[in-house]
């Protein structure tokens, strides 16, 4: 069992146990679950005290934090000012990763392979059917290419990992922003649907001539054959560490009002192209402030302590001039 298995396997024990079974309660999305995972395990070694983490989507998540049934939602779509303010809550980014397409072909080994979002776009679009269509060919002149269908793979839960996707496609296509936009839920044109980072990853790796997008860490644990991107500078780069922090150093936290940001295509020679963060979501006042301020330990703790762990699953931490401010954010807004 692999490590990814491994962790959807305790989740979903977790999942089926009462809210009593640990400390802290969280739910939502499945993009950063192998980093919590990790979190959770080392914090319960050094604290004694459990992480109660339902990877169900950044949609499931938002609606069970607005519903107050746990102390924590997870999303990697934002919620803007303005809904944080109606429903009273509090959001900050807690750590960054990048998605990658992902695809099964025959004889094609991790980062052979190159698309630019126009191509994925109209492969999502259904536009590009097959593998050895001309799009295709033209950015993969070395790799053999089947004269297969493409099955294309999608979320069918509602998915920040689809947001920031969708909205990457919404930025680099002026057709799929008409015809389909971003969201965590869209009318996909095409495609089949599989629930959480973890299903889609399962799909691809066993249906042949397929395609996907999955969160880095999903795709690197379960051997997946991940691509190349074409940026925003019109240079081709490979989805490393180096590259997705080049993207994230341009956010400009501090002038995000409520840490509204979005990653996408940013400038940048080496910057890798669908860079995103993923948020927490807590409420201003809680219903239950000892529960609430055992989940801020946690996120302190994992600041403090959980960048290596981060960057082993090619997360990248968030800096500490941010910290700074998340931490100084939770003093002032969240009542204990």
């Amino acid at each position: 069992m692999n490590f990814i298995k491994a962790i959807v396997a305790a989740g979903m024990v977790a999942a089926s146990t009462s809210a009593f079974a640990a400390d802290i309660t969280g739910a939502g999305a499945t993009f950063p679950y192998p980093i919590y995972s990790k979190w959770a395990d080392a914090y319960k070694k050094e604290t004694g005290n459990g992480l109660n983490y339902q990877s169900i989507g950044s949609g499931a998540g938002i609606k069970q934090i607005q519903a107050k049934t746990v102390t924590f939602g997870a999303s990697d779509m934002p919620l803007k000012p303005e809904q944080l303010e109606k429903d009273g809550l509090v959001q900050w980014p807690m750590v960054m990763g990048a998605i990658v397409p992902v695809v099964n072909l025959e004889g094609v080994k991790p980062g052979e392979m190159v698309f630019d979002g126009p191509t994925l776009a109209k492969i999502y679009l259904g536009e590009i059917k097959t593998w050895d269509d001309a799009a295709i060919k033209k950015l993969n002149p070395n790799v053999k290419l089947p004269s297969e269908a493409i099955t294309v793979v999608r979320r069918s839960d509602g998915s920040g990992t689809t947001f920031n996707f969708t909205d990457y496609l919404s930025k680099v296509s002026p057709e799929w922003k008409t015809k389909v936009g971003e969201g965590t839920a869209v009318e996909w044109p095409v495609g089949v649907g599989a629930k959480g980072n973890e299903g889609v990853a399962g799909n691809i790796g066993q249906t042949k001539n397929s395609i996907g997008y999955v969160e880095y860490a999903y795709a690197k644990q379960n051997k997946l054959t991940f691509t190349k991107l074409v940026n925003s500078a019109g240079k081709t780069v490979e989805p490393t560490m180096a590259a997705f922090q080049a993207a994230a150093a341009n956010a400009d936290w501090a002038k995000a009002q409520g840490y509204y940001l979005i990653l996408t295509n940013q400038p940048g020679d080496t910057s890798w192209p669908i860079t995103a963060a993923t948020f927490i979501l807590m409420h201003k006042e809680p219903a239950d402030k000892a529960a609430s301020g055992e989940a801020l330990k946690f996120f302190k703790w994992a600041f403090a302590n959980g960048a290596k762990a981060a960057e082993e699953l090619d997360y990248i931490p968030m800096p500490d001039s941010v910290v700074k401010q998340i931490e100084k954010t939770w003093s002032a807004d969240i009542k204990s």
